[in-house]
């Protein structure tokens, strides 16, 4: 059977793809940093709590020693990630940002992504068919924030863009080092979630559906690819 980390997967995204897996028969463990609601997102799925928080160490730590004592890991989906918006909800834009308000944002989204892959990489160097998943943005496209008229162009926000192109090349590195595994960066699209103030346009049913086909890759799928449900993105 296949064993499974999501981290982030109380809610949103990530627990809508610990949903999917599930029921595709793998063991999830569900990562959570709060552990009244990851147990209770766990009891709810069918799923294996664990507590994990990306920017600690010692909770990632402990959680590499759960999943292992469990029988190691074949596939980690990195979901866990944060976009810091004002007062009112708004996207912080260039003019507001801060080096501290970017520092929080890497804090999570990038460093966390290497905390959690770097611990995790010797159980999935020991998997038949190891495959990692980095939750990524269509805002980290270069191609796609400088073309003129598109949404994306129109986002006025200078962290979370800046922090998923960093995943993208995390992604790209990583998938040149480690042939043996899958590892990709995707694009769920603009979903209505606690991330974006349920500003989104779609569902959580939607957003997850390429993450759930990226982490379901055999040893033949792709590596060092990003893409959305639709294909790959330009970079």
């Amino acid at each position: 059977m296949t064993a499974t980390l999501i981290t982030g997967a109380n809610k949103g995204l990530g627990f809508e793809t610990a949903r999917r897996l599930v029921a595709a028969g793998h063991t999830v463990y569900l990562g959570s940093r709060d552990t009244e609601r990851g147990r209770r997102a766990a009891e709810r799925l069918g799923a294996r709590f664990v507590r994990l928080d990306v920017t600690d160490d010692a909770t990632v730590a402990a959680a590499v020693r759960t999943v292992e004592a469990g029988g190691g890991l074949d596939v980690l989906v990195n979901n866990a990630g944060v976009e810091e918006r004002g007062e009112d909800n708004g996207v912080i834009g260039p003019a507001e940002v801060t080096a501290d308000l970017m520092r929080s944002t890497f804090e999570t989204n990038v460093f966390g992504t290497v905390r959690v892959t770097h611990a995790f990489l010797p159980l999935l160097q020991r998997s038949a068919a190891p495959v990692v998943v980095n939750v990524s943005s269509g805002l980290a496209s270069l191609t796609e924030v400088t073309t003129p008229g598109t949404p994306r162009h129109a986002y006025q926000g200078v962290a979370y863009p800046a922090s998923k192109a960093a995943v993208n090349m995390i992604t790209v590195q990583y998938a040149k080092a480690f042939p043996a595994l899958r590892i990709n960066a995707v694009e769920p699209g603009f979903t209505r979630t606690d991330l974006n103030g349920n500003t989104g346009i779609q569902t959580v049913e939607e957003g997850a559906e390429i993450i759930v086909r990226m982490a379901c890759l055999g040893p033949d799928g792709p590596t060092g690819t990003y893409a959305d449900i639709n294909g790959p993105l330009p970079w």
